[in-house]
């Protein structure tokens, strides 16, 4: 399987493709009923403070996610400096994580997910909305099969938290 991610902060093509697919993002969010993403949406004044933090961040590392030369999705992984309750904040959070429609159902985002957790080895945070079963299933997966049962999983405040630690591993 040719799925790749790359940095995308220095590459104004792949900045670019990001915000022009955000949309469909938050579409895909919008069916979650929570009337947050509404007020976030295309033309939004937030939007292009978001961009800015995502690309102008040291805290932030947005990828595209592609197959062959071709981006499917995108990922934004942070380095969290404010910890939840009580627990330390974990070295890594997967902010946010997208495959597009059209590019699901055929392991491009397991392997893409498995290749940021080998790029960013430490501790990790995944949350999941409880409102969204379809990403629990694959949070749940994707871990599970990345580091077995070395996981922890707490259902708190609506949401789904999982923690694990991830190795640097050579490329296969």
């Amino acid at each position: 399987m040719s799925i790749s991610i790359r940095d995308c902060k220095y590459s104004k093509a792949d900045r670019q493709w990001i915000q022009d697919v955000y949309g469909e993002y938050l579409d895909s969010l919008s069916d979650l009923n929570t009337g947050f993403f509404s007020i976030i949406g295309a033309e939004s004044p937030q939007r292009d403070g978001i961009f800015a933090s995502w690309f102008s961040s040291e805290h932030s590392h947005p990828l595209v996610i592609a197959h062959g030369a071709e981006p499917v999705g995108f990922a934004l992984v942070m380095r969290p400096q404010i910890p939840v309750g009580r627990e330390p904040p974990p070295d890594y959070r997967m902010a946010e994580f997208f495959v597009r429609k059209q590019s699901r159902r055929n392991g491009y985002g397991r392997h893409a997910a498995r290749l940021a957790f080998d790029r960013f080895a430490g501790e990790w945070e995944i949350v999941e909305y409880l409102r969204n079963p379809v990403s629990v299933r694959f949070w749940r997966s994707v871990i599970a099969d990345y580091c077995g049962a070395a996981y922890a999983e707490l259902s708190r405040d609506g949401e789904i938290r999982h923690r694990f630690r991830s190795r640097s591993r050579p490329p296969a």
